[in-house]
């Protein structure tokens, strides 16, 4: 039996910092390669979905109002796969979600920093003829290796020479860590985090519980006021 590994907690940034890199990710790269991709990140981190699902992200799964929250509807992702693997020879085969059945979505509400992101992008580049968000130049899938460059580079420009130097979001896939991380630790109940993430309650917890900090005088109140009661 496999058994799920722990987040590292210094992977984890924090707001701020994901702010400060999405901008940076814009500067990347010729012809705006950089900038069609910063709302994939987005994705990433505001709905904390896996790269897979940001890839296959299209236009017809998302609700995105004028104000307010909006939502995502995800129900295939396009994990990157060895072609000798796949039933069509392409490296971007679409499957169903992780952890679901087959044909079974997963709804994910996405807070208006999000939902602004995806307008201006849906205005600035339009989707792939599939209807698909992200697209390479030419409207094809990106690639993981594209996403992971940009990220790269942009988290040069974006963090200290230390922080560069350290494991902080070394990885795009970090940004979701982060984003479970930032709602175990504002009180988020753990159903609903492992819900939106698309986890069961027991892996997420066994695997994000390095990272649920600064909670503990809060559950000790909690306690006191349950025996004083």
């Amino acid at each position: 039996m496999k058994v799920a590994e722990t987040v590292d907690p210094r992977v984890v940034v924090n707001p701020e910092q994901v702010r400060e890199s999405l901008t940076m990710v814009t500067y990347v790269g010729k012809r705006g390669r950089g900038r069609r991709l910063m709302a994939l990140f987005a994705c990433m981190y505001y709905a904390d979905i896996r790269p897979g699902e940001a890839v296959a992200l299209r236009k017809q799964d998302c609700r995105l109002p004028a104000t307010g929250w909006g939502r995502l509807s995800l129900d295939v992702s396009r994990p990157e796969v060895n072609t000798r693997w796949t039933n069509s020879g392409d490296a971007h085969e679409a499957r169903g979600l992780k952890h679901r059945a087959h044909e079974d979505t997963r709804p994910v509400p996405i807070p208006p920093a999000l939902v602004k992101i995806l307008r201006e992008h849906l205005d600035e580049f339009r989707t792939a003829k599939d209807g698909r968000l992200f697209q390479t130049e030419r409207g094809g899938v990106v690639g993981s290796t594209a996403y992971t460059e940009v990220w790269a580079a942009a988290r040069l420009l974006a963090l200290t020479p230390e922080q560069a130097a350290s494991p902080l979001a070394r990885r795009p896939y970090d940004l979701r860590h982060a984003a479970v991380s930032l709602w175990l630790n504002a009180g988020v109940p753990a159903p609903e985090v492992a819900r939106r993430a698309g986890h069961g309650v027991d892996v997420l917890l066994r695997v994000y519980a390095k990272c649920i900090d600064g909670q503990e005088e809060t559950v000790n109140q909690r306690i006191d006021d349950a025996l004083a009661a």
